[in-house]
C-alpha cells in the first residue's frame, strides 16, 4: 500500500509550512507530497496567512527533496490554460528529475471563482472544456521533439506548437483523474488516467465508481489493470482517547464524526479500517489528508506504526 501525504494549504501556511511537512514526508519514507490547488479557504474568509499557488509550491519543494512523488488533488481546469499548465508542469517535472503526478479535474468550487474572478461556466461547458484540456496536456506531452502539435477544439485552438518543454517522464507525468460523475467522469479516466481517485467515500460508493471506471476502458479495449485505484482520507490517529480527541480538536472535528468518515483512531483501528478499504475496493494508494500542518509527531506515528503493518 503507498501512503501519501496529502495537504490543504488554502486553509491557512506558508511556502515555508509545506517545506516542514514535505521534508517530514520524506524522511519518514512516505511515497509522496501532494497538495490541493485552491484560492480561497473554505469554511471561512481569512485564510491567513493566504493561498500559495500549487505549482509555483511544487517547483520549490521539487528542488528541496529527492525522492517523494509531488502532485496536486487535484488542479482545477478553469484555473490555468492548458497549454500554460502543460508548460508548467513539465518544468516542474524536469525540476523534480521526474516525480511530478498531475491530478486534473474541471473545477467546482464557485465563492473562490467568485472571489478572484475566475470564470466557472456551468457543470456541462466545464466537462467540455476539461475534456479539451486533458487532449491538449496530454497531447503536447506525447508530442515527439522535432516534431508539432496542433488541435483544433470548440475553446480552444493550437496551431504548429513546438510542444515544449518536455518532461523528464516519457511520454509524460501520471494524470490522476477523479470524481462521481457517472458518465463523462469514467469515459474521461480511462482514455486518459493511469490513477483514480476518490476522496471522502465509503467502500461501497468507492467499489462503484472503480467499476464504472472498468467498464469504461474495457469499452475502449484498455485493461483496467492498467489504472491505479486510490482514495484520500482525513487523518486523526492518536496512541489514545486523549491524543485522537486532541488532534481531532486542532483540526475543529469531533471523534466520533471522523471514526464514521474518516481515518480516526488508534494505530490497530488505522490498520484493521484500511485493510478493510483495500480489501472491498481494491486501492493499493491512499492519500491520508494531514490538516494540522504544525503537527508533525502525527507523521512519525503512522510511518512508525500504521505503515510497516500494511505491506
Amino acid at each position: 500500500m503507498d501512503l501519501r501525504i496529502f495537504t490543504e494549504p488554502q486553509q491557512g501556511a506558508t511556502y515555508d509550512d509545506l517545506l516542514r511537512v514535505a521534508k517530514a514526508t520524506e524522511d519518514a519514507g512516505f511515497d509522496a507530497f501532494f497538495r490541493s490547488d485552491h484560492y480561497l479557504k473554505m469554511g471561512g474568509v481569512s485564510g491567513l496567512p493566504g493561498p500559495t499557488d500549487a505549482w509555483i509550491t511544487l517547483a520549490g519543494l521539487a528542488r528541496e527533496t529527492s525522492r517523494i512523488r509531488l502532485g496536486t488533488l487535484v488542479t482545477a481546469a478553469t484555473f490555468r490554460h492548458p497549454s500554460a499548465l502543460a508548460i508548467s508542469v513539465a518544468q516542474v517535472d524536469q525540476m523534480s528529475g521526474g516525480r511530478v503526478e498531475l491530478g486534473l479535474g474541471a473545477g467546482w468550487f464557485e465563492d473562490e471563482h467568485r472571489a478572484y474572478g475566475i470564470p466557472l461556466p456551468d457543470l456541462g461547458e466545464r466537462f467540455d472544456r476539461y475534456s479539451e484540456q486533458l487532449e491538449i496536456v496530454t497531447g503536447l506531452w506525447e508530442t515527439v521533439e522535432g516534431e508539432t502539435f496542433s488541435y483544433l477544439g470548440k475553446y480552444y485552438e493550437l496551431e504548429n506548437s513546438p510542444a515544449l518543454p518536455k518532461p523528464a517522464q516519457r511520454p509524460r507525468p501520471p494524470v490522476i483523474i477523479g470524481g462521481m460523475g457517472k458518465k463523462r467522469t469514467p469515459e474521461l479516466a480511462a482514455r486518459f488516467a493511469q490513477e483514480f481517485n476518490l476522496p471522502f467515500t465509503d467502500s461501497a460508493t468507492a467499489a462503484a465508481q472503480f467499476e464504472r471506471v472498468a467498464a469504461a476502458a474495457r469499452e475502449i479495449g484498455r485493461d483496467p489493470g492498467e489504472i491505479t485505484w486510490s482514495a484520500a482520507q482525513v487523518l486523526c490517529v492518536g496512541r489514545d482517547d486523549a491524543e485522537i480527541a486532541r488532534r481531532a480538536a486542532a483540526i475543529g472535528r469531533e471523534v466520533d464524526e471522523l471514526k464514521r468518515n474518516g481515518l480516526a483512531g488508534t494505530p490497530a483501528e488505522l490498520v484493521d479500517k484500511i485493510g478493510r478499504y483495500r480489501e472491498e475496493t481494491g486501492i493499493t494508494r491512499l492519500y491520508l489528508q494531514v490538516l494540522d500542518l504544525s503537527d508533525l509527531d502525527h507523521l512519525e506515528l503512522v510511518a512508525a506504526e500504521v505503515a510497516p503493518q500494511l505491506g
